[in-house]
């Protein structure tokens, strides 16, 4: 059997089968990082099929694209319209495979306070702490208020320019003289979209950063393709080591927008192991 030519779907169900990835994350959990999957990554599957693909790959934190269908037998998205049934048995699934759901995005939100309010409810349901976004300006003061009611972040992404926020200047403008549950979801593949360098980019956003959508890539440039960290321009030991020095503690979504079948899951895993080599070497350099 050629494994390249098995459908991603017979591929999960293959990796699955056996037992789960043996990963020594300790140097990165001691750094306070949280290596998750980023569900758009696995976007061909469903949010099941991919909870026992993350846990094949030993990884234990996922980000929840509202887009992506629950499961096979119930092949509707994963957003707040999700119903209570539904909502029940995805938890359970979490709680089966030993995943936890720490953010949840892209989503849109606004300045109107009851569709944001049921996005809220939902993430507090589900126990998810982070929502990622990228919001007009004009609704932070609304949103910075349920942040501090439900208790529950608002990490404002970069899409690449002409976006919103693409440079990091105008994410520390929209936040300026905001709570602290307002911040950026850095997303380094983007940045360097838009012609940015990423490390340079973490550095302005320093003290602010509340997750990162974390990518390597081949150039600096638009169109720049995801590769597996460490092979890229985006200099990924440098970006961690930078994140170190900055304190930063939170969560590494791991989101590559490249590939399918064997490929993908072949290279997501070659990031995920240069993530925890870089964490020890970090550790081991104190």
């Amino acid at each position: 059997m050629i494994l390249r030519l098995i459908p991603l779907l017979a591929l999960a169900a293959l990796l699955v089968a056996g037992d789960a990835a043996v990963r020594d994350d300790r140097a990165a959990e001691s750094l306070g990082w949280k290596l998750a999957t980023k569900c758009y990554t696995f976007r061909a599957l469903t949010l099941f099929e991919t909870l026992d693909l993350t846990q094949s790959m030993g990884l234990r934190y996922i980000e929840i694209n509202p887009g992506q269908k629950l499961s096979a037998e119930h092949p509707v998205p994963c957003d707040p319209s999700l119903p209570p049934e539904l909502r029940a048995k995805l938890k359970a699934k979490l709680k089966d495979t030993g995943v936890t759901a720490v953010s949840f995005g892209l989503i849109p939100l606004g300045t109107d306070e009851t569709a944001a309010r049921l996005v809220f409810d939902y993430l507090k349901e589900l126990g998810i702490t982070t929502v990622v976004s990228e919001p007009s300006p004009v609704a932070l003061p609304s949103l910075d208020r349920l942040c501090t009611e439900y208790g529950i972040n608002l990490a404002i992404h970069n899409h690449a320019a002409p976006s919103i926020y693409w440079e990091p200047k105008a994410v520390l403008e929209a936040i300026t003289d905001r709570s602290s549950r307002l911040g950026a979801c850095a997303d380094t593949g983007h940045w360097a979209r838009s012609g940015l360098a990423p490390l340079t980019a973490l550095r302005q956003l320093k003290g602010r950063i509340l997750q990162l959508h974390f990518k390597d890539v081949d150039s600096i440039q638009k169109g720049a393709l995801d590769v597996p960290f460490g092979t890229g321009r985006a200099d990924v030991r440098s970006m961690l080591a930078e994140l170190k020095t900055q304190g930063f503690r939170g969560v590494f979504a791991l989101e590559y927008e490249r590939g399918s079948g064997q490929q993908l899951i072949d290279e997501v895993k070659q990031c995920v192991a240069f993530f925890d080599q870089v964490a020890r070497e970090l550790v081991e350099a104190k």
